[in-house]
């Protein structure tokens, strides 16, 4: 296992339900998971020292930089490039553009981090606008499919699109072993003369792109086919795929929600839900929104993971162990030589 540092913006968040003390907890959980992992956490170093010495995990693996201001949920984007020096998040990022990271993880806002590290880790030759790109549960055990933009542009323009296509399709080879990822443009309906003119001209200029390339691309697709295997890599615009995303994660939670009052509505009902526990568990587990947090910013020349700004500490370390991982598989060196290779071809 490769060791690699992990630069984590800890004044991030939406106001308790992502503490200073639950985002510790989470830096803790992910190291247990991530042996070779060590972390420099950004904020006040007054209270970093206190919540740190309630983790033994973290003990010699975790160093504090202290960074005491904080980028608000409600700062506007241009704002925070303006007035940054002393953050948090600005000094994650420095950490990353320093070489001193390899990644940086951050729950703040969204806005302000993509326009931050943008500024301060530029894009990768070649690319337009960067994404964010998740990853998507499957119906079929063991497999995940890629989504992007979920929030980063929400503009509807077909070069963009085209170019999320490339990347996506990068990320499914690097990241989930797709040999030859199986590309889809999300719209209303499967039929090539659905949607907006944008959508039309950009599923021309992905099919064009796609001739000779390593994947293919299989058209139109719709929200109720993401999670069903159909594709490898959903493409979409940031509006759209931040909308889809936060529907399926209420859809998450409103099954579980239904199953927990189900299995105690009755004595026959309980007695049920202890005979099928085992089930039920794996079942909530998969339904967990927080088991797959964290977006990756694609298109940056270096790495940037963003974690839901409400997040509890098993969420948190779900995006700091998917910073670990994606850094440990080398994305953005490999991605960058990807889409070099297609600009050549």
């Amino acid at each position: 296992m490769v060791a690699v540092t992990i630069a984590v913006d800890m004044m991030g968040g939406d106001g308790e339900a992502a503490s200073l003390e639950t985002l510790t907890r989470g830096v803790a959980i992910a190291a247990r998971a991530q042996p070779a992992a060590r972390f420099l956490l950004h904020g006040a170093a007054a209270e970093l020292e206190a919540a740190l010495a309630a983790e033994k995990d973290l003990a010699g693996r975790a160093e504090i930089r202290d960074a005491p201001g904080v980028v608000s949920m409600d700062d506007k984007p241009g704002e925070i490039l303006r007035n940054s020096a002393g953050t948090s998040m600005a000094a994650a990022l420095d950490s990353v553009a320093a070489g001193a990271a390899r990644a940086a993880v951050s729950c703040g806002n969204t806005g302000a981090l993509m326009a931050l590290s943008v500024l301060k880790l530029k894009r990768l030759d070649g690319v337009i606008r960067p994404a964010i790109a998740v990853l998507w549960p499957s119906v079929t055990p063991g497999k995940q499919s890629v989504v992007l933009d979920v929030g980063a542009d929400v503009r509807l323009e077909p070069r963009n699109l085209c170019q999320f296509a490339a990347m996506g399709a990068s990320f499914a080879q690097i990241g989930l072993g797709v040999s030859y990822p199986r590309v889809g443009l999300l719209n209303i309906g499967s039929e090539h003369h659905k949607g907006k003119s944008q959508l039309q001209d950009a599923s021309a200029m992905i099919s064009e792109a796609a001739i000779g390339q390593d994947f293919d691309y299989v058209g139109f697709i719709e929200a109720n086919e993401i999670p069903m295997d159909a594709v490898d890599v959903v493409v979409t615009d940031g509006f759209t795929g931040n909308v889809a995303l936060k529907a399926a994660e209420g859809t998450a939670r409103l099954i579980k929600t239904w199953m927990k009052a189900s299995f105690q509505s009755s004595p026959l009902a309980r007695a049920g839900g202890l005979l099928a526990a085992g089930a039920l568990r794996e079942m909530s587990s998969n339904l967990d929104p927080g088991k797959g947090n964290g977006g990756v910013f694609l298109g940056l020349s270096g790495l940037v993971v963003k974690s839901h700004g409400s997040v509890d500490a098993k969420g948190f370390a779900a995006a700091v162990g998917l910073a670990a991982q994606v850094a440990e598989d080398q994305l953005i060196e490999r991605l960058a030589e990807s889409l070099q290779m297609d600009r050549v071809a």
